[in-house]
């Protein structure tokens, strides 16, 4: 089964969220940052093109056999259904039209969402702006595992598991942590999905419905570009809530590794977050990632590191509302 976690509790903090203080800081020094605010005008072209491709693929993939139908819902589906799920990242920040544009913003997020399978571009939203806002927050920041992911996801084995099935935790983590009212864009973008879910299935086939659906599962779990849940923050250096990497994969994941920039700027889109470390290079001088797999290969092997190695902020729940939880 493997080394259990030494860590038996999250780390908390009572200060405000870093990124606000050193943005403030940061403008202060070097005002042409805000040079970089704005949509990456290729974007909504780029979104297109990968969906087109993810269709297009999956209508050749369904004549392989099962075993190759599989390698590739991982190693090809995975990955792109993973890049399309961190371009509704940058979508959710209104980086494709720019903030003038909400709703064109919310309708690429639509087509980002088809190959994907699972309606997800609106609820990400409505519940990622909440992490930046309250980063920490013990309600509001559904990113934070739950006290039940930390009791039972405590060793190597288990903890596999719970890397495994990470996109099962991030979709249905906040309707416990912290439900919100259903939103009609949420609704719309359902029957959106649900409507191209029925085209993919009666127009190219259901095992290219099994294939993309796959791929979601697949890539968002135990898989390279998936290293970027846990690298973003989880503190493996004690005190360290935010770490970037600098690898390879981000030219597939739309820069997400510069996280530590993207949270002090969240309105730089993807192709200029290198260039603010440029700009002020001394607030970077801190540890990062090189390696998406090595991140993974840590967590799941580390005995000091699992699901409370997060930081909160707020009061600690006492031992009845950590059971009720």
């Amino acid at each position: 089964m493997g080394q259990t976690v030494s860590t038996s509790d999250f780390e908390y903090k009572y200060d405000d969220e870093p990124h606000a203080t050193r943005r403030k800081e940061m403008l202060a020094k070097y005002p042409e940052i805000k040079t970089l605010f704005g949509p990456d005008p290729y974007m909504k072209y780029l979104v297109p093109l990968i969906v087109i491709f993810q269709l297009v693929t999956a209508y050749y993939v369904i004549q392989l056999p099962g075993w190759a139908i599989f390698i590739l819902s991982w190693a090809l589906a995975g990955t792109l259904n993973h890049n399309l799920s961190l371009a509704m990242h940058e979508i959710c920040h209104n980086l494709a039209f720019g903030h003038s544009s909400p709703l064109m913003n919310r309708l690429i997020g639509f087509v980002a969402n088809i190959p994907l399978c699972v309606p997800s571009s609106i609820t990400f939203k409505k519940y990622h702006l909440d992490h930046h806002r309250y980063q920490g927050d013990n309600k509001l920041d559904v990113d934070i595992p739950t006290e039940l992911e930390g009791y039972f996801f405590y060793n190597t084995f288990t903890k596999l598991i719970w890397v495994f099935l990470q996109p099962l935790f991030y979709s249905f983590r906040p309707l416990f942590v912290h439900p919100k009212p259903l939103e009609n864009l949420e609704i719309a973008n359902t029957m959106w999905t649900i409507g191209w879910n029925w085209f993919i299935y009666n127009y190219i086939g259901g095992w290219a419905l099994v294939y993309l659906a796959g791929g979601t599962l697949l890539g968002m779990g135990l898989h390279p570009m998936a290293g970027h849940f846990i690298s973003e923050h989880y503190t493996f250096i004690k005190g360290q809530e935010t770490y970037s990497y600098y690898g390879p994969l981000n030219y597939l994941a739309w820069n997400v590794g510069y996280h530590n920039e993207h949270h002090d700027f969240p309105y730089v889109s993807w192709s200029r977050l290198p260039k603010v470390k440029e700009i002020a290079p001394e607030y970077y001088q801190m540890p990062s990632y090189s390696s998406w797999t090595g991140v993974i290969y840590k967590y799941i092997t580390d005995p000091e590191i699992g699901p409370y190695s997060r930081i909160k902020r707020g009061i600690p729940a006492t031992g009845d509302e950590k059971k009720a939880e």
